[in-house]
């Protein structure tokens, strides 16, 4: 057989030193699969030792270390905090976890079993084609090894040279080994031909099993080159190798530094290797000095591109021990392209607000969890990338806490909120009357009244409350969930499509709206008053004190996800500055339908991860929705407008009320007008008469006219006469 020689290992300092800014590197390493390990790294030798004619070679999967600064540091977080215990026994063994694993562990053997089993038939065949080529070729090296194939090689050159001796003498030498390996083949074939029918008939039953093994060794030994007998199940996936070569290659590329200036070179801050959970490759890189975190964000792409990987590849974490450090972590493909599935909300179970909701997995597949108390969380984006998804994911789960009230507000007045009728205290739709919504304007005024209103009585009742119920005068969750205390429930205000409600007709109306939502996030959160705001316009909205206002509340959101943006202006409105000057840009997030509900988590931690969300479509939602009342109904938390209570209004407007009642049709009768309002709104217009809504209206500048239904002509008015009062009075600023 020919023997194939490892070249050694090369110092990576004197490789650097003799490679030129200009020199032509390799090609690009072959794929591997994902399930190829980390070798150990071997120890550098010195440049001495090392051929002059040698070059670089990339086809390797790892180099040796490079000499490093400082104290090495670990790419992958230890399992658990240096100077602890390693536990005993591993996690995912321990009694709580046990079962977990033995049903994914059985799962899948299970499903091993299946897959291979329906290809029995198949196996069988290629196991008896594979065993007889085998049989043929082991004979036919049985045969090449008697003949001395290499013989013809040494017999030729020796005529050439006309040394006839030698060529007796190999001559002589070659007969006598045919004559001696022949006697021992003539064995070999004797010895089968007595002991296989001797063994068949007086070996013990247990010795057949060896039939099949021979068999099976004959099939191996007789496979083409690269096939198996065994299909695969499960394909892993192929990624690009990389080595430190690989890596120096892209940043010096990338302009980050330069291989010929001993101050200018880069260096390693950890051994390169795979990340904890097997997808993709890591290490910790340091910068010449004099570069840092923003030089690296901007040549990102020209990293990846240096790396023969996509950009959605590559995904850099800043050091905390240094500006000019970061870890480079490369996947074996982009993760932002893979779903990362349906929500576990759909189990339907209870949830608690005052644990932290899961909400994705981020670029390293690890998961995402949100903690909603004590913040407000704003969401930002284009239309149709996933935000209302991600807001709704988040009010579900609160949904699913039965001790916390609901209060949605949809800018928008769309389909994807409606269900929440089903548990909300209060709904809100829309900026206009509507069949959803009679008077939106004036219910949104209610609600921030009335939860302006449960602050006050939050903060009075904790005042009341010993040191020993209610420690350091804060909100607990065992008072939250206390049936005793029905006013320190948890409130959850939902504002899809906040902005508009900055910017309706009335000026006034707007700054009264700014100025009640600014105050509820000043003072809400302590009380236990969480807000969850979405917006596809972030900027530009309002003017003078609306647009301060609106700025105010938009910039003190705590946690900002920001999906993809349309410019860098858009980005900076929902991250924030300080997010872009760490190089968090959502207009360069990836575009397409697989990356919908991929964005920046921000200000949640430390990190800024991106995020793949959870999914929960409009029928997932209906789904939790339901058993979320079935919840709040068993416990007797079902409250406002989900338990049929009626909101009562401080004052009423009979324009609005009107147009109302009208839903979608064209014009109304005096007397059908004024019973639809004694029907729906018995607390205004409980005794109200045809001549009495149609002087009020008449007073109000709309023309009472003839109304022909079901054949008969009587007085009443027109919607658009209603409308045109109503844009009329806007105007007049009535």
């Amino acid at each position: 057989m020919t023997e194939h020689t490892i070249p050694e290992p090369i110092d990576l300092n004197a490789r650097r030193a003799l490679r030129a800014p200009t020199e032509t590197t390799s090609p690009a390493p072959a794929e591997s699969p994902a399930h190829v390990s980390t070798p150990d790294l071997p120890a550098p030798v010195s440049t001495a030792d090392r051929p002059a004619s040698s070059d670089v070679a990339y086809e390797v999967e790892l180099d040796e270390p490079p000499v490093l600064e400082g104290v090495p540091v670990p790419v992958d977080t230890p399992p658990v905090p240096e100077g602890e215990r390693q536990p005993i026994i591993p996690v995912h063994l321990l009694p709580g976890n046990l079962p977990a694993t033995i049903r994914r562990t059985c799962g899948v053997w299970f499903y091993h079993g299946r897959f291979h089993a329906v290809r029995l038939p198949v196996y069988g065949f290629k196991v008896g084609v594979f065993a007889a080529r085998g049989l043929f070729r082991l004979i036919g090296q049985q045969i090449s090894w008697w003949w001395v194939r290499n013989q013809f090689a040494l017999l030729q050159h020796a005529a050439d040279s006309k040394d006839t001796r030698e060529w007796a003498r190999l001559h002589r030498e070659i007969k006598n080994t045919r004559t001696w390996r022949g006697i021992v083949l003539g064995g070999e074939l004797l010895a089968v031909a007595i002991g296989v029918p001797v063994a068949w008939s007086t070996a013990p039953g247990w010795c057949l099993l060896a039939l099949p093994a021979g068999i099976l060794a004959l099939a191996h030994h007789g496979r083409p080159m690269g096939r198996t007998i065994l299909g695969t199940a499960v394909v892993a996936p192929r990624f690009r190798k990389l080595n430190s070569d690989i890596v120096l290659r892209a940043y010096y590329a990338a302009g980050l530094g330069r291989p010929d200036k001993p101050d200018q070179e880069i260096h390693f801050g950890s051994p390169m290797s795979r990340d904890a959970r097997n997808i993709g490759s890591q290490v910790v890189v340091d910068l010449p000095y004099g570069k840092g975190w923003s030089d690296v964000m901007k040549a990102k792409e020209a990293i990846a591109s240096g790396l023969d990987v996509h950009v959605n590849q590559v995904f850099l974490t800043p050091d905390k021990s240094s500006t000019r450090r970061h870890t480079l972590f490369v996947a074996d493909r982009d993760p932002l392209a893979v779903p990362v599935g349906r929500s576990d909300l759909l189990d339907c179970k209870p949830r608690n607000v005052w644990r932290a909701a899961r909400f994705g997995k981020d670029e390293r597949g690890r998961l995402v969890e949100i903690s909603l108390m004590w913040i407000s969380v704003l969401i930002g984006a284009q239309p149709r990338k996933g935000k209302t998804f991600a807001a709704r994911l988040l009010a579900l789960y609160a949904a699913l806490d039965p001790y916390v009230k609901l209060i949605v507000v949809d800018g928008k007045n769309s389909p994807d909120w409606a269900k929440f009728r089903l548990v909300a205290h209060r709904t809100v739709f829309g900026t206009h009357p509507s069949p959803n919504d009679s008077d939106p304007i004036g219910h949104l005024l209610e609600a921030l009244d009335e939860i302006l209103e449960h602050i006050e009585r939050v903060n009075q009742a904790l005042d009341k409350l010993p040191a020993t119920v209610c420690p350091e005068g804060k909100l607990t969750e065992e008072l939250a969930r206390d049936p005793r205390y029905p006013d320190l429930r948890v409130v959850m205000l939902v504002m899809e499509e906040f902005q508009v409600y900055f910017e309706t007709e009335d000026q006034n109306l707007n700054k009264e709206i700014a100025a009640k939502l600014s105050r509820i996030q000043a003072v809400g959160p302590s009380a236990g008053v969480i807000i969850l705001s979405s917006s596809q316009k972030p900027s530009g909205v309002g003017a003078g004190d609306v647009g301060r206002l609106f700025n105010r509340y938009r910039d003190n959101h705590a946690v900002r996800f920001a999906l993809k943006c349309g410019n860098r202006v858009v980005s900076e409105a929902v991250l924030g500055g300080d997010a872009y000057a760490e190089g968090f840009d959502a207009s360069s997030l990836p575009v397409g339908d697989e990356y919908r509900g991929v964005g920046y988590l921000y200000g949640m931690t430390d990190e800024t991860p991106t995020v793949r969300t959870f999914l929960a479509d409009h029928t997932d939602a209906e789904k939790i929705l339901t058993a979320a009342r079935a919840h709040r109904e068993r416990l007797g938390t079902l409250t406002g407008m989900a338990a049929g209570e009626e909101m009562k209004r401080a004052t009423r407007d009979v324009l609005a009320d009107v147009r109302a009642v009208m839903d979608a049709e064209t014009g109304l009768q005096w007397p059908t007008i004024a019973a639809r309002l004694a029907e729906r709104m018995p607390e205004h217009y409980a005794d109200i008469t045809a001549d009495a809504i149609s002087a009020q209206c008449r007073a109000l500048g709309v023309p009472s006219v003839g109304i022909k239904r079901d054949g008969q002509v009587l007085k009443g008015c027109k919607a658009d006469a209603v409308d045109k009062a109503i844009n009329r009075r806007k105007t007049n600023g009535a």
